[in-house]
């Protein structure tokens, strides 16, 4: 559902806006020309690029890719798919940055194929569970123990280490 806004704005201000928002719906099929999508499979034996609107750019194989015998047709399509999806996500990313996150949306409702990023069924993330792993993988990044570990945030001293002090003497 798109949220609307009140209209506390004055006519002229809504007219600017309504232009302003057709001037960027005209940009979005440039943007998805231009977008592209790369993926290979897990031995790096087939890699295929394609554009936001699906067509094929580049099919790269390896020699080893014979070894897939009658099912290489399989790989090619799986692996395509995977690059259409990261060309769609890489659209929708850019097109959020032109419209809006709420336009996007009505966009991807519209063309009927959800950004892969909020795919529930293919391993799509809800934003909470995107935070969640973002801050674990801070907390590693950063050294920190992970969460349930003992680490406490409120407790900076407990977990200060004094040999972490520069020495200038």
């Amino acid at each position: 559902m798109i949220d609307r806004e009140p209209l506390n704005r004055s006519t002229e201000q809504l007219i600017a806006d309504g232009r302003a928002r057709q001037d960027a719906l005209s940009q979005v099929d440039t943007i998805l020309g231009t977008v592209t999508g790369t993926a290979h499979d897990r031995n790096g034996t087939v890699e295929v690029t394609v554009d936001g609107r699906g067509r094929l750019l580049r099919l790269w194989l390896a020699p080893e890719a014979a070894r897939y015998g009658e099912h290489l047709g399989r790989v090619i399509v799986r692996v395509a798919a995977v690059a259409m999806d990261d060309a769609t996500q890489s659209g929708y990313n850019k097109v959020a940055l032109l419209l809006g996150d709420n336009l996007t949306y009505a966009l991807e409702q519209l063309s009927g194929r959800a950004a892969p990023a909020r795919r529930q069924d293919e391993g799509g993330l809800t934003a909470e569970q995107f935070q969640a792993r973002r801050d674990e993988r801070l907390r590693r990044d950063e050294g920190e123990p992970a969460a349930g570990t003992g680490y406490d945030p409120d407790n900076e001293l407990a977990s200060f280490d004094p040999s972490s002090l520069r020495s200038d003497r």
